[in-house]
C-alpha cells in the first residue's frame, strides 16, 4: 500500500471549454463533462483536474477570474457543479480545482476597488507604481521597470485616471495580486477553505511560484534581440515564496483529512527548488509541475524558436528529475496540458506511426516514479492541428505573438504561422474528438474553435471497442500502476543512458523489478543490456505492439514499448 494515495493515482485534466458541449452553444460546459463521466471511469483515472470554471471575462479563457465563488454561466450553474462532484465521488474519483491566485481579472471587484483611487483601501492589493523617474505617464519607456509580459509587450499597463501603472505578468486584463499584503493572503485562504468545505479534493495552483516578488521590482537583463527585460530572477521563486506556500498549507490544509491533493505549476523551477516544495516534512505542496522537459525543443529565441529535441535530451531531463526527487520529493509526470502542443506531434510521429508513437511515449511517462497526468484527448492520440491562417487561432498568447512578430519585429507572416502551428496552445484546445459525426461529436453547432479535421479517423467511438487502440493501451497502463506497487513506490534507475534511440529504465521495490524498454524513433533499434542474462526469460508485463518481440532479445521495432518483470 502506497504511503500516499496519490502515488498510485492518475490525474485527468479537463479543459471544459473544449471537452463537450451539452447545451448547443458551441462551447464545452459542465453538463458536457457529466455526460462523459463513464468515459473517465472506463479509462480508470482517479482524479479529475478541472481547468477554471469561475466567473470570467475570458480574456485568457478563464484564467482571468472575476469572481472566485461563482460558476461562469458559460459553463453552467452550481447545481451542475454539485452534480458533477457527486458523480465523480460516486465513481471513486476526486475533483481538483484550478486555483489562479497570482493574478485576477481586471474585472474582479478587488481590482475595480483598487483602481478606483490611489487612496483605496485595496490599492496595495495589487502592484501599482508611478512612471519611471523623469518620465511622464504614457510616454515611451515610462513603465516602472523594463519587464516583459509572458503574453508579449510590457508587463505594465497605464491607468490614465491616476497616472500610475499596474503590473501584469500575463495579459493586461490579468493584474498581479500583491501577496506582500496579508489581507490578500487572508482573502485567498478564506476562498480556498470555502471550496474545500463544498467538497472539492484539492487544487492545481497556476504559476504559484510567481506570487512572491522582490518588492523593489528592479529592471531585468535585456538579452540581445529582446524588446524587454527578464524579470524572472525577481519574481520566480521570490524571497518569501516558501513562507507563503507553507502559510497556505497551515491555513487551508493542516488539520484536514489526508485526502487532498496540492499541485503547484512552477515555470522555471529547479530540481533543488522542487525538492523543498515537495518535501513532506516542510508542509508545502504534494508535487509540482516543472517545465524542463517541455522546454527542450525551445531554441535560443524561446518557445517560438523551435528545435527538435532528441531522445538523449529527454532521458537526461527525466533522469535528472527522477534522481533529484528520489529521497523526499515527488514528480508530476506529464506530456500534455492546455498549454502544450500535442505530444504525438511534438515528440512522436503523428503520421503512419501515430498509434505506436502515442503508446510508446505514454509508456515512458506512466511507469516512472511520480503521478501521471492525462490531458483530454491524449488517451485517444489526438494530434496537432493544420491551422490554415491566423484567423484559425483563438489563444491570446498566440495572437499577441503574431502581432508583435509581424507588426513590430517585421517577421514574415508565414514563418510566424509555422511557429504557431508547431507550438501554439491552441493545438491542445481544439474539441475532444468523440465521434466521426459532425463537429467531432463535440457540439451540435459550430464550435468556438474548429475541430482537428482528422476526427473522422481519430475519435473515442472508434477507439473504445478496439483492443489495440491508444485508449485501450492507456487503460492498461493506468491499471498497471494500480496493480503493481513497484510502479507507484519503486526506485528508478536509468538504463542505457547513452543510447540514442532507446529510453530504458528499471523500477525496483523489494523483490519485484520491472524493466521498461522503449524505442522512441521510427527506425528499428538494437541494444545490449549490461545484465542481459538476468533478464533472459523474464515475464512479459505489457507491450504496445502485439506482433513484436516479448523478450529482452536486444532488438526493438520502431516505436516499440516493452515492459518485463521478475
Amino acid at each position: 500500500m502506497s504511503e500516499k494515495w496519490w502515488h498510485s493515482a492518475v490525474v485527468y485534466q479537463i479543459y471544459p471549454r473544449s471537452f463537450a458541449d451539452a447545451n448547443g452553444d458551441g462551447i464545452g460546459d459542465l453538463r458536457g463533462v457529466i455526460d462523459h463521466l463513464d468515459h473517465l471511469e472506463d479509462l480508470g483515472v482517479d482524479v479529475v483536474w478541472l481547468s477554471p470554471i469561475y466567473a470570467s471575462p475570458h480574456d485568457d479563457n478563464g484564467y482571468d477570474i472575476s469572481d472566485y465563488r461563482a460558476i461562469d454561466p458559460l459553463f453552467g450553474t452550481f447545481d451542475d457543479f454539485d452534480e458533477l462532484l457527486a458523480g465523480l465521488h460516486s465513481r471513486g474519483m476526486k475533483l481538483v480545482m484550478d486555483l489562479v491566485v497570482n493574478h485576477t481579472s481586471d474585472e474582479h471587484p478587488w481590482f475595480i476597488e483598487s483602481a478606483s483611487s490611489p487612496d483605496s483601501a485595496k490599492r496595495d492589493w495589487y502592484w501599482w507604481r508611478p512612471p519611471r523617474e523623469g518620465k511622464t505617464p504614457g510616454e515611451p519607456s515610462a513603465e516602472p521597470n523594463n519587464w516583459g509580459s509572458f503574453f508579449s509587450g510590457p508587463a505594465w499597463q497605464l491607468d490614465p485616471a491616476s497616472g500610475e501603472y499596474y503590473l501584469h505578468l500575463f495579459s493586461r486584463k490579468q493584474p498581479d495580486l500583491n501577496w506582500e499584503n496579508p489581507e490578500v493572503r487572508d482573502a485567498v485562504y478564506d476562498m480556498m477553505n470555502w471550496w474545500l468545505d463544498r467538497g472539492v479534493d484539492g487544487f492545481r495552483m497556476d504559476v504559484i511560484n510567481l506570487i512572491s516578488k522582490v518588492p523593489s521590482l528592479p529592471d531585468g537583463q535585456v538579452t540581445p534581440g529582446a524588446l524587454y527585460g527578464d524579470g524572472y530572477p525577481f519574481y520566480g521563486q521570490g524571497p518569501r515564496i516558501h513562507e507563503f506556500i507553507h502559510e497556505m498549507h497551515e491555513r487551508v490544509f493542516a488539520g484536514r483529512e489526508d485526502r487532498y491533493l496540492t499541485v503547484g505549476e512552477m515555470p522555471g523551477v529547479t530540481v533543488e527548488d522542487a525538492e523543498l516544495f515537495t518535501d513532506p516534512s516542510r508542509g508545502e505542496l504534494d508535487m509540482v509541475f516543472q517545465f524542463e522537459h517541455v522546454d527542450l525543443d525551445h531554441g535560443p529565441g524561446g518557445k517560438w524558436d523551435h528545435r527538435p529535441a532528441t531522445v538523449l535530451d529527454l532521458k537526461e531531463s527525466f533522469g535528472k528529475w527522477q534522481r533529484g526527487l528520489a529521497a523526499s520529493g515527488w514528480n508530476s509526470l506529464y506530456w500534455n496540458n492546455h498549454d502544450q502542443p500535442r505530444v504525438v506531434s511534438r515528440f512522436g510521429d503523428d503520421g503512419v506511426f501515430r498509434r505506436d508513437s502515442a503508446t510508446a511515449l505514454a509508456t515512458v511517462l506512466h511507469l516512472q516514479r511520480g503521478t501521471p497526468y492525462v490531458y483530454q484527448g491524449e488517451e485517444l492520440g489526438m494530434t496537432n492541428v493544420p491551422f490554415r491562417g491566423i484567423d484559425d487561432f483563438r489563444d491570446i498568447e498566440s495572437l499577441n505573438y503574431y502581432a508583435e512578430a509581424v507588426d513590430v519585429l517585421g517577421a514574415l507572416p508565414e514563418q510566424v504561422l509555422a511557429s504557431l502551428r508547431t507550438t501554439s496552445r491552441d493545438n491542445a484546445r481544439t474539441p475532444v474528438q468523440w465521434t466521426a459525426g459532425p463537429n467531432a461529436g463535440f457540439s451540435t453547432v459550430t464550435p468556438w474553435i474548429q475541430p482537428n479535421p482528422n476526427y473522422r479517423e481519430v475519435n473515442a467511438a472508434a477507439e473504445r471497442d478496439d483492443p489495440h487502440s491508444v485508449f485501450a493501451y492507456y487503460r492498461a497502463l493506468i491499471d498497471l500502476r494500480h496493480r503493481e506497487p513497484v510502479v507507484a513506490d519503486g526506485t528508478f534507475e536509468l538504463v542505457l543512458p547513452e543510447h540514442p534511440q532507446v529510453f530504458a529504465y528499471l523500477r525496483h521495490l523489494g523483490e519485484r523489478q520491472l524493466l521498461v524498454l522503449v524505442n522512441l524513433t521510427g527506425e528499428p533499434a538494437t541494444y545490449a543490456l549490461p545484465d542481459a542474462a538476468d533478464w533472459a526469460g523474464a515475464g512479459y508485463v505489457l507491450g504496445n505492439l502485439p506482433d513484436a518481440t516479448r523478450e529482452a532479445d536486444g532488438s526493438l521495432a520502431p516505436w516499440q514499448a516493452l515492459v518485463l518483470g521478475r
